[in-house]
């Protein structure tokens, strides 16, 4: 009797824990055409992205991510010197918020476009996501 009320209990604890965050099922990836990086590159920057938005966009849904080199070299100008990073990448995305407004900072019933996401790395690690927003 303990270990089936055990159970139920973890049970409840992992669908509380799933209905958390921000939702990236069905994410569209676009990985453009690169000088700078490989697709497993700019996959890794977009892996960054979906964990963060994942843990931190609660009652928003990821609708699509990309990449274009053009855009990026752009946008990116500046941060490199700023965090003293040997790479900067910026992504766009495409992000629904439903009516709770997500954290109370976006609009509720409302789709972003276009928003950015700034990450950066050095010679030897991983991306790391500095800034996001329009």
């Amino acid at each position: 009797m303990k270990k089936w009320y055990l159970f139920v209990v973890a049970l409840v604890i992992m669908l509380m824990l799933a209905a958390c965050g921000g939702d990236v099922s069905g994410l569209e990836r676009i990985v453009g055409e690169s000088e700078h990086y490989t697709a497993r590159e700019i996959n890794a920057a977009m892996d960054a992205v979906e964990s963060h938005f994942r843990r931190h966009f609660d009652g928003c849904t990821l609708i699509e991510l990309s990449y274009d080199e053009v855009f990026s070299d752009k946008h990116g100008e500046g941060y490199a010197e700023r965090y003293k990073a040997a790479d900067v990448i910026v992504l766009t995305s495409s992000f629904s918020v439903d009516e709770s407004g997500g954290d109370g900072s976006l609009n509720p019933n409302y789709t972003y476009t276009r928003w950015q996401w700034i990450l950066t790395r050095s010679k030897i690690g991983g991306w790391t996501l500095r800034d996001w927003g329009y």
